[in-house]
């Protein structure tokens, strides 16, 4: 099934999907060097974005989180892809500046058609979602 949004850093990706109805901030919320998230108001606390499509409703915080992203994908343990239900700049430009493609405002929620542990891909080029 394909689902269409709103394509915002391009790119392609193929992964698990990591849910999380909490809005992320990078700075402090997940630790750069091994991509698990330490927020720990987070109900993904302690789980790992490596790898994963990384489901969440917007970012929040800091600035800097847009450079946290960057440098978590130059850790090799950056999601490889992103889904929020509407994106702000902080995610936005730390998506393109490390080349992760990233969508919102998805046809459908996805929340209601996303579980943990489905593989799906993401095509920041078409803003679209296959499961």
């Amino acid at each position: 099934m394909i689902i269409k949004g709103r394509a915002i850093s391009k790119g392609v990706g193929k992964g698990e999907v990591l849910i999380t109805k909490d809005s992320i901030s990078f700075l402090g919320g997940v630790d750069p060097k091994t991509g698990i998230i330490i927020d720990k108001e987070n109900e993904a606390f302690g789980k790992s974005i490596a790898g994963k499509v990384l489901v969440f409703p917007r970012g929040k915080g800091s600035t800097v989180g847009s450079y946290v992203i960057l440098q978590l994908k130059k850790n090799g343990v950056a999601p490889v892809g992103m889904i929020n239900i509407e994106c702000e700049t902080i995610v936005a430009v730390g998506a393109i500046i490390a080349e992760i493609p990233i969508v919102d405002k998805l046809e459908k929620n996805p929340f209601d058609i996303l579980k943990n542990g489905m593989n799906i891909k993401i095509n920041g080029n078409k803003g679209i979602v296959e499961y």
